[in-house]
């Protein structure tokens, strides 16, 4: 779950992007120390040329993803709720909070469309949308508006996260979490998974609730 401070999995909201959108790029050096004094023992180094890879004639690069205009597709979609459309603001400048992913989830030959809309401050997700492109339009066929709700592409399958809240718990620590895996079956998603996680309650969040409440004197 993107954006929200939470325990056991809950790295998201994140996913997330989070929990997206969100992707960093990590670059490692690699450093071999073979315990030489720093010079060949076995001679100069080598000065022949390097033998550079070429492509084969038939060898093609694959074609970049179509990209859509996330923000444009929910103002314009009907099951986008009213109230997910009013919040739907450019946090900074032009910037929306809007996570964007494209894949494979409904066996088209192009790819589907999941779009996270968050809440500006703290990231936190408040719709999930999926979009199956159809001629030259797209259509939505999944939808979840939900407090902290999240969606992920997963090899094929649409996986979302949404946190589960107890009477008392705060918005970044809530008691437990669902992981629901939805599959691309005939012309709709169906539950092909679901995963229930408790927190525990005496980590990362205010700890024994009772002990921090404020004694009350008693009458003598």
């Amino acid at each position: 779950m993107r954006g929200l401070a939470k325990r056991g999995r809950c790295t998201w909201a994140a996913s997330g992007t989070a929990l997206a959108g969100l992707a960093a790029v990590g670059l490692f050096a690699v450093s071999c120390d073979a315990g030489g004094t720093g010079t060949r023992d076995a001679g100069p180094a080598r000065t022949d040329p390097v033998a550079r890879a070429t492509p084969s004639d038939g060898a093609t690069t694959p074609p970049a993803a179509k990209r859509v205009n996330a923000v444009a597709l929910l103002q314009e979609d009907p099951k986008v709720s009213e109230t997910v459309k009013r919040d739907l603001k450019p946090c900074v400048k032009d910037e929306y909070p809007v996570d964007t992913s494209y894949g494979k989830l409904t066996g088209s030959t192009d790819n589907d469309v999941v779009v996270n809309v968050m809440t500006c401050g703290d990231a936190v997700g408040i719709g999930t949308y999926v979009y199956r492109e159809q001629g030259n339009s797209y259509a939505n066929v999944f939808a979840a508006e939900a407090p902290a709700v999240y969606a992920e592409i997963d090899r094929g399958d649409l996986v979302l996260t949404k946190p589960v809240y107890g009477k008392n718990d705060p918005m970044a620590y809530p008691s437990g979490e669902e992981v629901i895996t939805y599959r691309w079956s005939g012309n709709k998603f169906t539950v092909h998974d679901q995963v229930h996680n408790d927190f525990s309650r005496a980590v990362g969040g205010d700890g024994d609730e009772s002990a921090a409440q404020p004694s009350v004197p008693t009458e003598n």
